[in-house]
């Protein structure tokens, strides 16, 4: 790595981990975060950030092809209305040039979601931004990491 962000800045680092505390207990379903999580990453081509959220996937028992398929989710049937209504929120959220979320997209995710979920969403999609954008400053390695989540039940 090029610096350590927990070393270096941990109260701030200390503060995402309260954030993401907060997420895992804020109601929305744990792989629907991981989800969310790992388009974003796939987004902005965040290999770490890809890394650990596909392996905590899988570790909670999502399926090999809704991982693999994610990407191209638009095309697939592999998703509930639910999920795809937040990935559009996610990629919404992530890719601003346009400068702002378009009422269109908010009014088809707000049939799925009140608005604290949407707050929640929002707050996935604002947490897993920071991840990957420290993890791709940093130059964080891929590969090494291990889930240590266990399937609901």
């Amino acid at each position: 790595m090029r610096f350590n962000y927990v070393k270096n800045a941990n109260g701030g680092y200390q503060a995402l981990l309260a954030l993401e505390n907060y997420l895992h207990d804020s109601g929305l379903e744990q792989n629907l975060i991981h989800l969310i999580k790992l388009r974003v990453s796939q987004i902005n081509g965040c290999a770490f950030c890809i890394d650990l959220h596909w392996k905590d996937l899988r570790a909670i028992g999502e399926t090999e092809e809704r991982c693999y398929m994610l990407d191209a989710w638009h095309e697939s049937a592999l998703y509930s209305d639910r999920e795809r209504a937040a990935l559009t929120w996610a990629e919404a959220v992530t890719n601003l040039q346009n400068g702002h979320v378009s009422d269109e997209v908010y009014a088809e995710v707000s049939e799925h979601f009140d608005e604290v979920g949407m707050s929640n969403l929002t707050l996935v999609c604002a947490a897993i931004n920071v991840w990957n954008r420290l993890a791709i400053s940093g130059r964080a390695a891929p590969g090494k990491y291990k889930s240590q989540l266990k399937p609901a039940g």
